[in-house]
């Protein structure tokens, strides 16, 4: 009798502490085909690719009940590529963090997207995927230094406020880890403070990465109002190089965007971006029409058709990620098609 009462206090003691915490293996496969009609050296593009609709991943979060509104957690999350198993290997490069939050907001520590990207992500119907996708975010002076198009940081300690009756803000700050004396390229500083509340969205975004004889400074704002039958989303985005001893370059871009439910399964989304490549004196107009399809609430078929505008000698080309991530040749024109399944778990 006295070993079935200890058995039985074990399994409840152990029902309680796993009750307090959690661990969730999730995850998304997104795999399709993909065309684009000019690539750098004017010839058309096709094969089986990833992440058209959603970027596919694999990741691991969980959280633990410390008490008193006090919780620790984890997320780990990679990239995936449905089309060729990840031929060079998985990572945890979409983010890995370690997360403490409660009443006062939540700290973050690891890598992740930036306050900046995260606007960028709100307002691009395309979800910042995908040859639709506005591509704002683009190492546009060519630094070629790591993540030096600012999506994300590693090093990054962040923190986030709770909500206040829909407001709320961000700040970040990576550290570069350079040795003392070789300056700070690599360091990053950012924030966000946002307001969400039933159909009205609207964010302002600052952030400053530290180059090799410069700075890259990004200020943004971005809104959207859903009105119930279609939702309309909206964005500016400067990005300016500030050189040591050497002019300035700006890279202004735009997007309006709108999506709309069909028939309770469905949803068509529209989108136009606008590149004023102050920088480099040039300009590129892109046009992008999807349709995403539900067959449950986990799988969706999804269509998108896009087109690239070059002006003023720009080589701007669309993403087709696996099939082709380049340029085109300079004023070239570029239409890109995909079509895909998307599975989450």
């Amino acid at each position: 009798m006295k070993k079935s009462l200890i058995a039985l206090a074990v399994l409840a003691a152990s029902g309680a502490a796993m009750a307090q915490s959690s661990v969730t293996l999730f995850g998304i496969v997104d795999t399709g085909i993909s065309y684009v009609n000019k690539d750098a050296a004017g010839d058309s593009r096709y094969g089986v690719g990833t992440s058209g609709n959603a970027t596919s991943r694999l990741g691991l979060r969980g959280t633990e009940d410390l008490g008193g509104g006090l919780k620790a957690g984890f997320w780990l999350e990679g990239e995936i590529f449905g089309d060729s198993g990840n031929a060079s290997g998985f990572n945890f490069r979409r983010e890995s963090t370690v997360r403490l939050s409660g009443n006062f907001g939540e700290v973050r520590l690891g890598r992740e997207t930036t306050p900046t990207f995260r606007t960028s992500l709100k307002y691009d119907v395309f979800g910042a995927t995908g040859i639709g996708q506005f591509m704002g975010y683009a190492d546009w002076a060519g630094t070629g230094i790591a993540d030096g198009n600012t999506i994300r940081k590693d090093n990054m300690l962040s923190y986030s406020t709770p909500n206040f009756n829909g407001f709320n803000a961000n700040i970040s700050y990576a550290f570069d880890e350079n040795a003392s004396g070789a300056g700070k390229t690599g360091r990053y500083f950012g924030g966000n403070v946002g307001y969400d509340n039933g159909p009205i969205s609207a964010t302002l975004a600052y952030g400053k990465l530290n180059l090799v004889g410069g700075d890259r400074d990004e200020i943004e704002i971005g809104a959207s109002y859903n009105f119930g039958v279609a939702k309309l989303t909206g964005l500016a985005q400067q990005v300016k190089y500030k050189w040591d001893g050497a002019p300035n370059q700006k890279f202004n871009n735009y997007l309006i965007g709108v999506s709309a439910p069909v028939g309770g399964v469905g949803e068509v989304k529209a989108q136009y971006a606008y590149y004023d490549q102050k920088g480099n004196d040039t300009k590129a107009q892109q046009l992008s029409l999807g349709y995403v399809h539900n067959l449950s609430k986990r799988t969706a078929l999804y269509g998108t058709v896009a087109y690239m505008k070059n002006n003023n000698g720009s080589t701007l080309g669309l993403q087709a990620k696996q099939v082709y991530a380049g340029g085109v040749q300079s004023g070239v024109n570029q239409t890109g098609v995909q079509l895909g399944i998307r599975h989450a778990f």
